[in-house]
């Protein structure tokens, strides 16, 4: 007791425990970034340490799977439940321990201690007392499965990913070059900044960086694209709040680029929010013709509106609607990129491993056959209709295009060769990326063009 007759208890991080609140949340279900939304709520953390935060959670969900693989080593009875608090407190000790390379292993076993006495009692803050230190005293504990004789679980414990996803890469791509592309989705994503030509010029946001340090590389296939190979958003005032940047991967602006709107044009995006794509359409109309953005979401919308008017784009017009009730005539350029399971964006997305099943390829596939059935409804004779997605599965690319080809017979593949080198486009005249390639996520986009008759 001390003199106040209050009980004296051992500090710990409010920031760690904020990370252990959004990880239970998680695992019920909640998206990571709602779940880091709610427990800032009412909350204000420095700059540097939300980015902790943001660190934490995401890797932590993000190696889910490896951690609870390397954890079970260590306690005695290596299938006992443990409680999802405790769970998910020997989960963050384990990824400061062997993810992170600036916390030195004394305060990761001690914050975790005190989390745990603070979470829970003191019996469960000794079990994570002994459990991580022994795991820094026996690393040579942690064995994993053979890789030739059980590949899908090797790959699956050690990059942390779901079983089925990594049967379908190694069905798709081979072993070897699963591994590598599991290996990149698991490297640290950066931000790519898109130059708005409107405002500026590649050249001098690249000044602008180069004055201030910041390393940076020009896109592979789109040089408006700027990587920057920092954490963080840098020069978040000098060029995104003023417009003269706008943060997209360079994946999402390829299925732009095939679709080749000109100024003048009219042209259509089916799915717009929160805007990315319908903005680059503008931007490449330098501003004249007419960009109708249809989205569901009143809220969605009023994003698109503010990220056109930050960005100087006069000729977007929002229509707030279901894409399959949409009747707005016939357009030049009809853009579709529909709900999909967002496997080409694993690396930036951490809950997405573990929140997507094979159910949900099976269902989006069905809503994507649909989608884009009344995409083709609304484009003239001799217009241009581009599917995208953000995913890698073949079941929501190509196997969706060629069903719709079969079916509408006026429309054939106008291959992106064109746009794009051949190592990028498919035999089939498809646009894949995959995270090995050119610093980009995973995606796929095909142009078809309406025959005249």
């Amino acid at each position: 007791m001390n003199v106040n007759g209050a009980k004296k208890t051992k500090r710990y991080d409010p920031v760690r425990a904020l990370v252990i609140e959004a990880l239970l949340l998680i695992e019920e279900g909640e998206a990571t970034d709602r779940a880091v939304v709610k427990v800032l709520t009412d909350r204000k953390l420095k700059p540097l340490d939300k980015r902790f935060l943001l660190q934490l959670v995401n890797g932590t969900t993000k190696m889910r799977r490896r951690l609870d693989h390397e954890i079970k080593f260590y306690l005695a009875r290596p299938s006992m439940k443990l409680p999802p608090r405790l769970r998910n407190i020997l989960r963050l000790g384990f990824f400061q321990l062997h993810y992170t390379d600036r916390i030195p292993e004394a305060a990761a076993v001690s914050e975790s201690v005190n989390l745990a006495l603070h979470m829970a009692d003191r019996a469960r803050a000794n079990l994570v007392n002994a459990v991580l230190r022994t795991a820094i005293r026996e690393p040579e504990k942690i064995v994993f499965v053979n890789k030739q004789e059980d590949p899908v679980k090797h790959l699956g414990d050690f990059y942390s990913f779901p079983d089925f996803f990594v049967q379908y890469a190694i069905s798709e791509f081979g072993i070897d070059r699963t591994e590598k592309m599991l290996a990149a989705f698991n490297s640290p994503p950066h931000v790519t900044y898109r130059v708005n030509f409107l405002k500026t010029k590649p050249d001098e946001v690249a000044n602008l960086l180069q004055k201030n340090e910041i390393e940076f590389s020009y896109g592979k296939y789109l040089p408006e694209f700027i990587h920057i190979n920092e954490s963080g958003l840098p020069l978040k005032n000098e060029l995104i709040d003023t417009g003269k940047v706008f943060v997209q991967d360079e994946s999402a602006g390829l299925p732009v680029r095939i679709l080749n709107p000109r100024p003048g044009m009219n042209m259509v995006d089916l799915t717009t929010a929160p805007g990315g794509k319908a903005t680059y359409a503008a931007i490449r109309m330098r501003n004249k013709g007419r960009v109708t953005a249809v989205d569901k979401s009143q809220l969605r919308l009023q994003l698109v509106q503010e990220n056109a008017q930050r960005l100087g784009i006069k000729i977007i017009s929002p229509v707030v609607c279901d894409m399959l009730l949409f009747e707005g005539g016939m357009f030049d350029r009809v853009l579709l990129d529909p709900p999909c399971t967002g496997w080409g964006t694993a690396g930036k997305n951490s809950d997405l491993r573990w929140s997507k099943t094979k159910e949900d390829i099976v269902n989006l596939s069905k809503i994507q056959t649909t989608m884009i059935q009344h995409a083709g409804k609304l484009v003239k004779p001799g217009g241009i209709l581009v599917y995208s997605t953000c995913t890698i599965l073949r079941a929501e690319n190509d196997q969706i295009v060629e069903e719709f080809l079969l079916k509408n017979p006026q429309f054939e593949i106008d291959a992106a060769i064109d746009y794009f080198d051949d190592d990028l486009v498919s035999s089939r005249g498809f646009v894949k990326t995959y995270p090995l390639v050119g610093d980009m996520d995973g995606a796929f986009c095909v142009r078809m063009k309406k025959k005249l008759h």
